[in-house]
Formats: C-alpha cells, structure tokens, sequence
C-alpha cells in the first residue's frame, strides 16, 4: 500500500513538473492573445422581434459572438461599452451604421488587430400545416412544420490597413413539426428558453460559424502592441490577460510617415524605425491588462511605439 502511495505522488509530481515546463516553454507566437472588437450588428430584418433580454437582434447576435470568442481562451475581445466610449468621444457613429472605415478607426484606436462587424439579413420563423386543422377560440391549431432561419453578414477589418480581409454570408436553419399554436410574435422570457428553441439553435450554428472563421482569419494577422509610458519605467499597453508572461522580449518600433494609397485611400503601412528590444518584469499591471518593462538594447522609448515579437 505505502508503495503504491509513493508511486502515485511521485507520478503526480512528474505530471504537474511537465505542465509548468510546458506553460513556461509555450512560444510567444501560440500563447499571445490578438484582440478583436466586436460591433452590435445592424438589423436588417425589420421585425419587432427582440431577445429576452430586450435587447434588438443585432446587438444580442453580436454578444453571443463576444461571449463565443472569449471562451475559447484565443482572444482579448472589446465590447459595446469600450466601443461606444470610443466612439463618443470621437463623434463618430451618429447615423448608426458601422463602416469600412469607422470600424478601423475604432479598432486601431482601441488598440485590436481586427474588428468584426456586419449585419442580420434573415432571424424569424416560417410555419406550414402538415395536417388538418381545428378552430378553437380564435387560434390556429394543427400539426406545424415550423422552420426558423438565421442569415447575417460578417466583415473583418485588418485595423493596421484599414482593409476587408475577410466578408462572409452565413445561413442556418432549423425546423419541427409537431402540434403548434400560431403567434404573431416570439416572447421568450429567459435565455433557457431562447437557446432551446429552433431560432435560438439556428442563432448559435450562425454564431459558431463565424467563430470558426475568426479562427481561420486571425493566424495571418500580426501581433503587435503599443508603448504606454517610455521615460522611466517602461509600460505596455498588454500584461497577462493577453497571454505576456514576465521574461518576454519584444522589439519596439517607430513609426514614421504613414503611406496612403493616392486611389484608395487606404493606409500602405508607414516607414519605421527599430528603437531597440525590451523585457517583461511585472506582467500584472493593472490586472493584468498592461505590463512594467525595461529595456534591453536601445533607448529613447516614446508612448505609441510599436510593440512586437519581432
């Protein structure tokens, strides 16, 4: 028994020391968070169906997105609150719609390698009697093939360029039979009920689809993030939540002239300058949304330098 005690720690001992070397040993590349922001879709159904909690499709569409991202450990996503901060302060927005442009501008403002946004095209239900039909007190009873259909527009912008790099249709339905009631509108009064229901499980297929092309998108973008504060104590504007760990090394760059393509309008990059290459001390600051450094080679740090792996 005592032996097969000991056998037991000293193989939990192994498991967890190989997990720490694994954790420490992961690569910038695979463990640094890109950070996506993530705009309440418009609607274009011109229905009066709302969410159960009262919120307009677009915008409830857009919250299961934010909510599907993060759990996938992969991202640092801005919501509603952060975006409309931002574009408040700037005067942007006042029509309601989200553009090409509006949506680069927000994004590289907040500091996220890609926003996300887009419209609902399709969310509602479609009913046909399979079988006959009883009157009883006004309300159409019968045997119902019901089927519920969810269709939106994505478009992703790279904020650096300005650039769609990725506009997508999805399209998912789902369908019953069986006894129903017709209704003139859906009410649902929790969020159980919406999720089991067929237009809540159309929702989540077109949600997941979406996130599926976020994971296909988001390898091809480059990490990068920003100098906060360069006198003195050097700070970044990313720390653990984005996947920093203390020890890492990045190089800085300044920007120079920004390149703007005379047909398009859109941003070419912009000459830049290496300053020189810093170290993660404390990856904690302010909970872990930015990080204390010191410089490795180079000096003269500014606020806005460009951070990144290389």
């Amino acid at each position: 028994m005592k032996k097969t005690t000991k056998l037991m720690v000293i193989g939990l001992s192994l498991i967890f020391a190989l997990s720490m070397v694994y954790a420490q040993g992961t690569s910038p590349e695979k463990r640094l968070k890109k950070r996506i922001a993530v705009f309440d879709f418009d609607d274009k159904t011109n229905h009066a169906y709302h969410w159960w909690t009262g919120q307009p499709v677009g915008e409830g569409m857009a919250d299961m997105l934010v909510t599907s991202l993060v759990k996938t450990g992969n991202y640092q996503v801005y919501e509603r609150q952060e975006i409309q901060k931002i574009m408040q302060e700037q005067s942007m927005g006042q029509t309601g719609a989200v553009t090409q442009e509006s949506a680069a501008q927000v994004g590289k403002l907040l500091g996220v390698e890609l926003a996300i946004f887009g419209a609902v095209t399709e969310f509602g239900y479609s009913e046909g009697t399979v079988g006959g039909a009883l009157k009883q007190k006004g309300l159409g009873l019968g045997v119902k093939s019901t089927k519920a259909t969810v269709a939106v527009d994505v478009r992703f912008v790279n904020t650096t360029t300005g650039e769609i790099i990725t506009a997508e249709s999805v399209r998912k339905e789902e369908s019953k039979k069986g006894l129903s009631v017709s209704t003139a509108k859906i009410d649902y009064e929790n969020q159980s009920a919406f999720d089991e229901s067929i237009v809540g499980k159309a929702t989540r297929q077109a949600v997941d689809a979406v996130v599926e092309f976020v994971n296909n998108t988001t390898p091809s973008l480059p990490w990068q993030a920003k100098i906060i504060k360069g006198d003195g104590p050097i700070f970044i504007n990313v720390g653990a939540v984005s996947g920093v760990q203390n020890n890492d090394q990045f190089v800085v760059y300044r920007a120079g002239e920004e390149l703007v393509d005379p047909d398009t309008g859109l941003s070419l990059g912009a000459v830049e300058t290496k300053v020189g290459t810093i170290k993660v001390t404390n990856n904690n600051v302010g909970n872990g949304k930015a990080s204390q450094c010191v410089a490795v080679e180079g000096s003269g740090f500014q606020r806005n330098d460009l951070v990144r792996l290389q």
